[in-house]
């Protein structure tokens, strides 16, 4: 699946054009999960208006909701639901969500691990590897390997997903030593290359050539896939909604990219990247 990322280096360099050019300038940050199609409808709307569009990941969902609560960046990109606790971190601010369109978060495993002969997890098998009381693949019906788990680092939506399907809630989630990872390609490249591996990640991400994601079972302890009727559905145990976040409903150049993502171009962009546009969601 194609998949279009703004290199960095452009879309800074727009940034440091001289002094003299006055041309309003448009901050979106957050969720690489997000970035995804953000970045690309911002490309489609710099060749037809005077803005300037700066679009960066730094710190993932919850740097996007932190700069919005701060002040400092004009749309946040967020593939989680907002909670109590991000209100209640920014009092005064309306944290105004839309959602453009919604995700599900794989568990996924090297090569080497599905092909040994895992294909499905329970939820307790999945705190039991969490937690360190499963540490060979051998114990869940695979080969005989170590298991080598990478940690989303704090604040991305995609650890928080987990840790809501895991444990109930994020709260709850035991803190456990694990190497961490960050952005999406990051964790795929460290899961593909790593004997042994599993990581939480975007299914957009999930190739099922490199990477393989694992079915999950639900409430009623059945094995579900993340297909896109089950995520649809809500079935799926880790589904998820992708955000745009503004200070109150958006206004000028902010309302002019959401209104491109709600719009048909926008929502095939969602499409294109692996995504469920919300007319899947009705």
């Amino acid at each position: 699946m194609h998949r279009f990322i703004t290199p960095f280096f452009l879309i800074s360099g727009l940034m440091m054009s001289s002094c003299s050019d006055k041309k309003p300038t448009l901050k979106i940050t957050g969720s690489t999960t997000v970035n995804l199609a953000v970045a690309e409808a911002a490309e489609a709307l710099r060749g037809e208006s005077d803005t300037k569009i700066f679009v960066d990941t730094q710190g993932g969902s919850s740097g996007g909701i932190t700069a919005i609560g701060e002040g400092t960046a004009d749309i946040g990109m967020a593939s989680k639901p907002l909670t109590k606790s991000d209100r209640d971190r920014f009092p005064g601010v309306d944290l105004k969500v839309t959602q453009i369109g919604a995700d599900a978060v794989a568990l996924v495993v090297n090569a080497d691990v599905w092909k040994g002969g895992v294909k499905s997890l329970t939820r307790k098998q999945v705190q039991a590897i969490y937690e360190k009381k499963i540490t060979n693949w051998k114990d869940v019906g695979g080969a005989d390997e170590a298991i080598v788990f990478y940690n989303k680092e704090p604040g991305r939506g995609t650890w928080e997903v987990f840790a809501n399907y895991a444990y109930g809630s994020a709260d709850k989630a035991p803190e456990v030593s694990h190497p961490e990872v960050g952005a999406n390609e990051e964790t795929r490249t460290k899961v593909a290359t790593t004997p042994g591996a599993i990581s939480q990640l975007s299914m957009a991400w999930a190739d099922n050539e490199t990477v393989y994601a694992l079915n999950l079972t639900d409430n009623d302890d059945a094995s579900v896939a993340a297909t896109g009727s089950n995520i649809a559905s809500g079935k799926y145990p880790m589904s998820r909604p992708l955000n745009l976040i503004t200070r109150g409903e958006p206004t000028g150049k902010a309302k002019v990219l959401v209104d491109y993502m709600l719009s048909e171009p926008g929502q095939k962009l969602m499409e294109k990247h692996g995504y469920l546009p919300l007319s899947r969601l009705k």
